[in-house]
């Protein structure tokens, strides 16, 4: 699709954002409510497909429930010149994928903030019965002031019911670095396969490389259905022991033994995140805190709140309460004497 190409009388495409194996990204201008927008396109082998435009609907009503602050909002979808696309809301950012290139690993205290978001959004859409199926950094946008926003639900698809979960597939979703090994298998996915791929993208985060690498599409397949991930302190010793533990749940082969869904996984991260806190005291410019703590505040700590002066309204309510209790004490103690020399 060229630039410039107007779909649908509204959309008119500006730059190319992105291009996959079944997509093309562009931003784009709503000249009806004068606002960018990004465009997604499939390509037009897919989107003569009558099977794959019955889909496209389907996963475009899915996609449009999903209204939370960290999931790419809809706005609309449709047909026009042989292509179907669905139009979301523009994000300026980076995709999770360019930041691990351009920084490198994540420590914990920088990834823990970005992936609980990721999983705040997963879980729910989990809750409105929506997998996303293909959940890895180049999904997840991270805005300057680190929002999370996942996107590219359009391989999502709701929940089918209990009784063919264990149907196999004749399309195996995903992408081979970061799909569950049940859906390399080509089964049914579930809210706890986005969990292990959102388990491999942390991983990523937080060693600068996936678990799992290989040559052919065949062969990281076989090591996510055979082979144990390497524990992440491999690659980062100055994790925390309790989230690496966390990381290798995640990745589990079986499903049953990972959190059952982002809701989950979101709630023990958070723990996890308030356990790790680096102590808030000054660093040298460009420096980062080595070690993680949940000790008492050293001297240097200590001082730093002390600086913030006292609360006088505290101490003033404080000083006042002392001073009627007091006075109340001369006033009982008057009663108690009167009500005991009334006996004698």
């Amino acid at each position: 699709m060229k630039i410039g190409t107007l779909l649908n009388e509204r959309y008119q495409l500006q730059t190319t954002l992105g291009t996959g194996g079944m997509a093309q990204v562009f931003r784009a201008l709503d000249i009806t409510l004068e606002r960018p927008v990004a465009v997604k396109i499939l390509k037009t082998d897919v989107s003569s497909d009558p099977q794959a435009q019955e889909r496209f609907r389907q996963e475009a009503k899915a996609i449009a429930n999903l209204t939370h602050p960290n999931i790419v909002t809809l706005h609309d979808f449709g047909y026009d010149q042989g292509v179907l696309f669905f139009v979301m809301e523009y994000l300026p950012g980076s995709n999770l994928k360019q930041l691990i290139k351009q920084k490198g690993a994540f420590t914990a205290y920088e990834a823990l903030p970005l992936m609980i978001q990721v999983c705040a959004g997963l879980g729910f859409a989990h809750r409105t019965n929506v997998v996303h199926c293909d959940v890895k950094p180049h999904n997840v946008i991270v805005t300057d002031d680190r929002r999370v926003k996942v996107t590219d639900f359009g391989i999502s698809r709701v929940i089918q019911s209990t009784e063919h979960e264990d149907q196999l597939e004749e399309v195996v979703w995903g992408s081979p670095l970061y799909f569950a090994p049940e859906q390399a298998m080509g089964k049914q996915p579930s809210p706890a396969s986005d969990v292990y791929s959102a388990g491999v993208t942390f991983y990523e985060m937080l060693t600068g490389r996936p678990p799992f690498v290989a040559k052919t599409a065949e062969r990281l397949a076989r090591l996510h259905i055979e082979e144990a991930p390497a524990d992440p302190r491999v690659y980062s010793p100055d994790l925390p022991e309790e989230l690496s533990l966390v990381i290798l749940k995640v990745l589990s082969k079986e499903p049953s033994n990972r959190y059952r869904n982002g809701d989950q996984f979101a709630t023990v991260l958070r723990s996890i995140y308030d356990q790790t806190r680096p102590l808030k005291t000054a660093l040298p410019s460009g420096k980062r805190p080595a070690r993680y703590t949940t000790s008492k505040p050293d001297k240097a700590a200590k001082s730093s709140i002390l600086e913030e002066g006292i609360n006088w309204t505290n101490f003033l309510l404080g000083l006042l309460a002392v001073v009627l209790v007091g006075g109340l004490i001369p006033f009982w103690l008057g009663i108690v004497l009167k009500w005991i020399n009334g006996f004698r």
